[in-house]
């Protein structure tokens, strides 16, 4: 049997290889000053355009404020949007494409049919990522083998999570670039080559959703849904002061979405400020389940629903009591396939115990103590099995959202004359199936052994490490280290993996999780805090977030080159 698919080592040298050409303006281009505010310092603030005044940095709510006011209609927006990722895209690379005529044709028809009918979203622009599916799009997940001239996949249907933003009044500007199938800290790809950081772009925002993070960070979008199987929503947020949500597993549909590994894959929110995540997550929750993903049926009735703004509050955190696990501060931080073993760096511990002072101001307790979750909590982590049905997801993912060529693996390796990669297919190096990496969960005899009871002693020891100290939730570093500079990297010949995560743990459990901007590191680049909470209260974790926020005002915007 093979080895698990790893983040760090799937996609490495073909991603490397693609990026290569888009090193040259990077390596030569000076590098921007960090974190500063927009307008750049030597332009008066007279001379900064209207537009650019209004909107940067602009939320959903006072977006909505500016079109009823009548500033500014859709397509006037869309244009603004559309102008500054011409202008600065060439450097940062967020997006793998741009659809421009369908965001301008949408924009269209908002004004149309008038605000009367607007949804919560109506008129905002957002970018989705590229595993996502999006009618008449093509959904490469990065790999350029969904790119063949002729032989593309391009989706029959939206993605139920895509269907709500449209429904919502969302404008879809385009898709971001992504490493190949999520699979990679990295966020380089096959298809389309490196994203770099907004604040420094030869820096690493961190895979696989960083196009969707360099894109809201750098203001060319107002938001977007990232995807995350092992850190990555998470992770690539804390490298970019921007606010990500990996959601209780359930009450987001994953369905039409490219798996990377299904069990563990999530979809939530990516913006830049917890107001904004809470109004976006109120649309991709379904009203119902979904009977495309059997997570949506085992919301229980308790469950924390939206309006989430209800929930966000400024005194929140105000008698609070959060625990540090042991664990994320230790060497063992390893809690299967998708997590790096790597200790926590000096300078991010650093920033980490910085991070906690305005937590505690804000009236909350932390805890540290060896006996809240320790090594052998990861343990339990690692002993649910998800890798035995990752091909499972694909294949049923060709099969609802495949294009008229193929709908298998394996007539995708008729259609195209190639096969389909060996490990996302359940196969091993020499081509041949694997029987153990072909199991179907609905029907395997070893499921409940494999899968679902090692998931359940792993949540139970979760909610017991909460009950007994007495805790309300979990707070630690998104990430265990700085952002890594990638073209210093690439220069000296080592391999460009991405910054580094402990935060896997959560994705089998499915346990909400929450990126918010925790600070700055000493070169400008940002810092970012998770917090995660017992299932299903997802409406605490965004309030916690939002009473930080506001407590903190981290957030500050990039000032982004141009290619020279």
């Amino acid at each position: 049997m093979t080895s698990p698919l790893t983040r760090r080592g799937f996609v490495r040298a073909a991603a490397e290889v693609s990026a290569l050409p888009l090193l040259a303006p990077l390596l030569g281009a000076a590098s921007p000053a960090p974190n500063a505010h927009a307008p750049p310092a030597d332009v008066p603030p007279d001379h900064v355009p209207p537009a650019d005044a209004d909107l940067l940095e602009v939320s959903v709510a006072r977006l909505h404020a500016l079109y009823a006011a009548g500033r500014y209609t859709p397509t006037q927006v869309t244009r603004w949007y559309l102008d500054r990722i011409a202008r600065y895209d060439d450097t940062y690379r967020a997006f793998i494409h741009v659809d421009a005529a369908g965001a301008l044709a949408t924009a269209r028809v908002l004004e149309a049919h008038g605000r009367s009918a607007h949804g919560a979203l109506w008129g905002v622009p957002v970018i989705i990522k590229s595993n996502t599916s999006v009618r008449g799009l093509v959904t490469s997940a990065g790999w350029s083998g969904y790119l063949i001239p002729g032989r593309e996949l391009v989706a029959p249907k939206d993605a139920p999570v895509v269907a709500r933003l449209r429904a919502a009044g969302a404008i879809i500007l385009g898709q971001a670039n992504m490493p190949d199938f999520a699979a990679s800290d990295a966020n380089v790809s096959t298809a389309y080559g490196r994203t770099g950081n907004a604040y420094d772009p030869r820096f690493s925002p961190g895979g696989s959703s960083g196009g969707v993070v360099t894109a809201v960070t750098a203001n060319l979008c107002v938001l977007g849904n990232g995807t995350d199987t092992g850190n990555s929503i998470r992770m690539p947020a804390g490298t970019s002061a921007v606010v990500g949500l990996f959601p209780t597993r359930g009450l987001v549909s994953i369905a039409g979405i490219h798996p990377l590994d299904w069990l563990r894959d999530n979809t939530g929110p990516i913006a830049r400020t917890v107001e904004d995540v809470a109004a976006a997550f109120d649309v991709m929750v379904g009203g119902a389940p979904d009977a495309e993903d059997f997570r949506t049926r085992e919301v229980p009735a308790t469950a924390q629903r939206g309006p989430y703004a209800r929930y966000l509050r400024a005194d929140a955190l105000r008698g609070r009591r959060f625990g540090v696990p042991a664990f994320m501060l230790g060497a063992h931080t390893k809690s299967g396939p998708w997590d790096a073993d790597l200790p926590l760096r000096p300078e991010t511990r650093a920033a980490f115990v910085r991070a906690l002072d305005p937590l505690r101001a804000a009236g909350a307790t932390v805890v540290f103590d060896d006996a809240l979750l320790p090594d052998a909590f990861p343990d339990l982590v690692a002993a649910i099995q998800t890798e035995p049905y990752q091909a499972e997801g694909v294949e049923n993912f060709l099969r609802d959202y495949g294009p008229a060529a193929y709908h298998s693996t394996a007539e995708y390796a008729q259609a195209v004359g190639a096969p389909f990669p060996a490990q996302m297919r359940g196969a091993g190096p020499d081509g041949a199936l694997l029987p153990d990496r072909r199991r179907v969960l609905e029907t395997d005899p070893q499921a409940e052994a494999a899968f679902a009871a090692p998931r359940r002693r792993a949540l139970a020891a979760y909610a017991d490490a909460l009950d007994r100290f007495r805790l309300d939730g979990l707070v630690y570093p998104a990430i265990q280290m700085p952002p890594n500079d990638e073209t210093a990297d690439l220069r000296a010949g080592r391999a460009t993996e991405g910054p580094h995560s402990a935060t896997a743990w959560v994705n089998p459990l499915g346990v909400p999780a929450l990126v918010v901007p925790g600070g700055f590191y000493a070169n400008g680049l940002p810092f970012g805090l998770e917090f995660a909470a017992r299932s299903w209260r997802d409406g605490d974790l965004l309030g916690w977030g939002y009473a930080y926020e506001q407590a903190t005002h981290f957030r500050r915007p990039p000032r982004l080159v141009e290619r020279r």
